[in-house]
């Protein structure tokens, strides 16, 4: 099939690049000549595995280019793919200002019957305002579908090629039938509906997701108290199939572009039609609250952090990205600032995104884990990269002033830290620590 993709962000170039990859011919827009240059170039301008590999085999077949001509792009499309962003307005709502722009040249550059389909985040009720734009503009034929994305980012090609199911909102059977043949090579859980419960799919499902990180967290909050293990406890409760283990695993809450975004949104909508989303406000609460339980440790461990040097590793809001948008680690540094800390920081690849959004002279960016622990009055760790599980933690503790380890992540099991020095804080389980050469439990 023939297919345009309208923006070249995180969904745009993922869904751009997989469909070429199912032997389509794949057009992606955008209006950035710097990235269309750099795409054209072979340069993705984002971290994603696999992502680069598969998109030179396709450009190399022939089957996936970029241009910032959308004229031309649609003329030669079948299907229009609309993948911008929707950020979050000050209010939580969704800003559909790129959406409408995009409508409105689809609408002017309309040549012949095409089927418009919306992979962006949008709110209830938005696909109808799509038509309402495009038909303003032109006399030909469309259909619109909504076909939400359900990547993970670090894993999003293999989430596009192997998804768990696809949805299909529309009121056309000739879309259907166009829409599934499209989506038939990636699987046949295929689920077809009315264009407003796609629509709702995507942030019933995102804002459930998260209700089961802030769920898990605010248990590893009481296991602390109690003496309970909450990484036995998600244990127990994944094996019950109606639960399932998926985001229960406590930590510092989530953060990136999807469930932040999206949860405000949810609680906006909700907001628009006088309904009280009580649930969802209470989960984004506890999200917001439970990266500041780094802090508490700190300060529990060091009683004061003015002076002190802190250690930070990992900057992106999740491993295997450099998406640092919503981050914790974004509030907890500014908060060490404010406290009158020093912090040295390291991120395998997010270091650069990070100092877009903070920076400050009382910042050490390190190239290295070990360098940033390197006389350090205490460490935390708030993203799980993989080599931060392969550090040999007797010799991490011989290189800081203090041996204090915050495990946001909960990347240590009990026999890596019971014969160190480290006095060891992580999320929700009993731990050891050494003091005075007494073993002592902590939380």
């Amino acid at each position: 099939m023939n297919i345009t993709v309208i923006g070249t962000g995180y969904v745009g170039l993922v869904s751009g690049v997989c469909f070429s990859e199912l032997g389509n011919n794949v057009i992606c827009v955008d209006n950035n000549v710097e990235k269309v240059t750099m795409l054209t170039g072979g340069h993705v301008p984002i971290y994603e595995p696999g992502l680069k590999e598969v998109m030179t085999s396709n450009m190399k077949a022939g089957r996936l280019t970029f241009t910032t001509n959308i004229q031309d792009a649609i003329h030669r499309s079948d299907i229009i793919i609309i993948a911008v962003g929707t950020p979050s307005l000050p209010n939580g709502e969704a800003n559909l200002s790129y959406i409408e722009l995009v409508a409105r040249e689809i609408g002017s550059f309309m040549d012949n019957y095409k089927i418009i389909m919306t992979k962006s985040t949008v709110p209830v009720g938005t696909n109808d305002r799509i038509q309402e734009w495009i038909s303003s503009l032109t006399s030909h034929p469309f259909d619109m579908a909504s076909v939400p994305e359900f990547l993970r980012e670090g894993t999003a090609v293999k989430d596009t090629l192997y998804p768990d199911r696809i949805v299909i909102g529309t009121n056309s059977e000739r879309a259907v039938t166009t829409l599934k043949e499209l989506h038939q090579p990636l699987t046949d859980q295929i689920i077809v509906t009315d264009i407003r419960s796609a629509e709702m799919i995507k942030y019933a499902s995102n804002a459930f997701l998260a209700t089961k990180i802030s769920f898990i967290n605010e248990i590893s909050n009481i296991c602390e108290k109690v003496g309970a293990d909450v990484s036995r406890v998600a244990e127990g409760m994944g094996y019950d199939r109606r639960i399932g283990a998926s985001f229960l695993k406590a930590g510092i809450g989530y953060g990136g572009s999807c469930f932040p975004k999206d949860t405000q949104a949810l609680i906006q909508i909700a907001g628009n039609v006088d309904y009280d989303f009580k649930l969802l406000k209470s989960v984004v609460e506890v999200n917001k609250d439970q990266r500041f339980n780094v802090i508490r440790k700190l300060e529990e461990a060091l009683d004061v952090l003015e002076g002190k040097q802190i250690a930070v590793w990992g900057l992106a809001f999740k491993p295997d990205t450099d998406d640092v948008r919503d981050a914790p680690a974004v509030e907890i540094i500014q908060r060490l600032l404010d406290q009158g800390a020093t912090v040295k920081a390291y991120d395998p690849i997010a270091t650069e995104n990070f100092r877009k959004e903070v920076d400050s002279p009382s910042i050490t960016w390190t190239s290295s884990a070990m360098e940033a622990a390197e006389g350090a009055d205490a460490l935390c760790v708030l993203t799980e990269w993989k080599e931060f599980m392969e550090v040999d933690l007797t010799e991490l503790a011989m290189h800081m002033e203090q041996p204090i380890l915050i495990d946001g992540r909960n990347i240590y099991e009990e026999d890596q830290i019971k014969d160190t020095a480290f006095q060891y804080y992580s999320v929700g389980r009993p731990g050891l620590t050494n003091i005075d050469g007494r073993k002592t439990a902590v939380l």
